[in-house]
């Protein structure tokens, strides 16, 4: 983990040495899914929070590494029980942006998921409901890859839409895979 923060250190200061800077805030709501044996399951809606800093590298070409809370999951209802899976991740996507005219640009890049908590909670079934915590049974690291669109304003407010695809098995088990899927949409403000 020490090395990939120094080479998100590291682009970051190669990227500010040659380009202006700006740095905002960003909100928004996340629709998330599981994929793999966990794929029966509905989207789960969920919190989406953090900062970027935003570096213009040419007129058409810009880096933004951000750093986001981002509540994830998912959840199926079954005659009146629901059964929720809350992960609730730290995530720093690096995002490569491409403006194909004024305002409007094309995003795509890499992201690192920090799982910060986990619990499955059964809702509605009587004495067998529960609220367990199952960090234990996840594997603290997430990969993804992140497309998506975007518009920001010349004042400064810009919204995003945008795809996460889970890379890695976030299940720590070897019988069972799950995949994080998360489409996202935020309003953010630069400053």
């Amino acid at each position: 983990m020490k090395k990939i923060l120094m080479i998100v250190a590291v682009m970051a200061f190669v990227a500010s040495a040659s380009a202006q800077t700006t740095f905002g805030v960003k909100a928004g709501v996340n629709f998330a899914s599981l994929s793999d044996d966990f794929s029966d399951m509905d989207s789960k809606m969920g919190l989406a929070v953090g900062a970027f800093a935003k570096f213009e590298l040419s007129e058409k070409f810009a880096f933004q590494p951000e750093l986001l809370f981002s509540a994830q999951g998912a959840k199926l209802e079954e005659g009146g029980a629901e059964m929720k899976i809350k992960a609730n991740y730290l995530n720093l996507p690096l995002m490569g942006k491409y403006y194909l005219a004024e305002g409007f640009s094309l995003q795509a890049g890499p992201q690192i998921g920090f799982l910060m908590s986990a619990n499955a909670e059964l809702t509605g079934a009587g004495e067998e409901n529960f609220d367990e915590d199952i960090k234990d049974e996840m594997k603290g690291i997430d990969f993804g890859l992140n497309f998506g669109a975007g518009y920001e304003l010349e004042n400064g407010l810009g919204f995003d839409a945008r795809y996460n695809l889970g890379l890695s098995n976030i299940i720590d088990s070897d019988e069972e895979t799950a995949k994080n899927g998360v489409f996202q949409i935020t309003v953010s403000y630069a400053f």
